[in-house]
């Protein structure tokens, strides 16, 4: 198995790679039109799988730009019919995902000023201006926004040829890509793909775990694991499960601390707060702590569930976790506090993919390992994790969130 890491380049070759020929690869943001498949999804415990329809130009265009196109917008036609620079036009693609050249520098790791001379390469090659600058970021033109429809048209049909070369491969060979929440991947499903490996040895596995979710629909991964339904149309998608998280702390914290019993002794705490795009931590602090500043109640943050873990689990603070923490060799205690969180776990994929025999057989056995009525932790209701030991009837699991064994060193 492959782990992916960090899909950049180094900051010297940014601004070459700005400079370079057209490429197929995709931006890192957003929906696009795709062709929708019709092949039928098994459904499992509620699960259900569901597909829509792309929607038409004009409705992409107001979709991303939040305004409708004026009729009458000048752009020069012929130019954008010869519109060759894919390249160009997926960094113009991102900047209007994004909101500014910042931020889509930032996504697409090349140097701001890069983006701006491709961006006027661009405005340049279609003979209009495309965006304003200013203070706030980057705002669309009527030009712009007429552009943005065909410049997507482009970007599906580059899917479909990286599918369609993805679908030349023998079913029982090559790569599959899955993203996933780092909590997940690197907790859950990476301990146990030596199942999937076991099954199918000729098949690569990538697994990129990462807060950020994935767009299947934009080739970001063939199958991907997010913690919040997609918004995306064009992409098949499967009910997993439920994730059930609560507050945990080590013995040694509250040895030194005491024992909060509810949310007003919480305020005497020291807390850990895991930050990161589909935790929406922040969110439910200013929920359950309104009026109080983060610095106020937080010792430490992080952005990643296994530094999380193991901030708490050292005695760090208060945290919170699954409950399969515990059934997984957490050494942290689950805390009677009445706060409870809840997240459903989507499976998606492109139809088209989904019919390619390899990762077909992954998203088979995904839903396998999510399994509630294997593993009681994902079903709907809650389950006390003091409760786990007695209602998981299957083989004992891996003690990763207990550390790794050191007899034998």
């Amino acid at each position: 198995m492959r782990v992916a890491a960090e899909r950049g380049v180094p900051q010297k070759e940014r601004q070459e790679v700005a400079e370079s020929s057209a490429t197929l690869a995709p931006a890192a943001h957003g929906d696009s039109p795709a062709a929708v498949g019709t092949d039928a999804e098994p459904v499992r415990d509620g699960g259900r799988d569901s597909g829509a329809s792309s929607p038409t130009s004009k409705q992409a265009a107001r979709a991303t730009t939040g305004r409708t196109v004026p009729a009458k917008a000048s752009i020069n036609k012929s130019a954008l019919a010869s519109l060759t620079d894919w390249d160009a036009a997926r960094i113009f693609l991102e900047v209007v995902r994004a909101g500014s050249f910042r931020s889509a520098a930032e996504r697409l790791t090349l140097w701001i000023n890069a983006v701006r001379r491709r961006i006027d390469d661009f405005e340049r090659q279609i003979g209009a201006t495309l965006f304003t600058r200013d203070v706030h970021g980057a705002r669309l033109t009527d030009e712009g926004a007429l552009v943005v429809s065909a410049v997507e048209r482009m970007e599906a049909a580059s899917f479909e040829l990286l599918r369609a070369g993805d679908g030349l491969a023998s079913a029982a060979s090559g790569e599959v890509r899955v993203a996933v929440t780092e909590g997940l991947g690197t907790f859950w499903l990476a301990p146990r793909l030596v199942e999937f490996q076991q099954s199918f040895p000729n098949v690569m596995v990538d697994l990129y775990c990462a807060m950020r979710s994935a767009d299947v629909s934009r080739h970001e991964a063939d199958v991907a694991i997010h913690l919040s339904r997609p918004a995306a149309l064009d992409v098949k998608l499967v009910r997993l499960g439920r994730m059930h998280l609560m507050c945990f702390a080590s013995e040694k914290y509250l040895e030194a601390y005491g024992v909060p019993r509810s949310i007003d002794e919480l305020l005497k705490h020291r807390l850990v707060l895991q930050v990161a795009d589909e935790a929406a931590a922040n969110a439910a602090f200013a929920t359950i702590f309104p009026g109080f500043e983060q610095r106020e109640l937080i010792a430490m943050t992080t952005n990643v569930s296994s530094a999380n873990y193991w901030a708490v689990a050292h005695g760090a603070g208060i945290g919170v976790f699954p409950t399969y923490a515990s059934a997984l060799g957490g050494k942290i205690i689950p805390l009677e506090v009445d706060l409870k969180w809840s997240y459903d776990i989507w499976l998606s994929y492109h139809a088209t993919t989904g019919r390619i025999p390899r990762v077909r057989h992954m998203i088979d056995w995904l839903v396998e390992a999510f399994n509630p009525g294997k593993y009681p932790w994902f079903k709907d209701e809650f389950i006390h994790p003091q409760q786990l030991k007695t209602v998981y009837m299957g083989e004992p699991l891996t003690h990763l969130f207990g550390g790794f064994p050191t007899e034998g060193r």
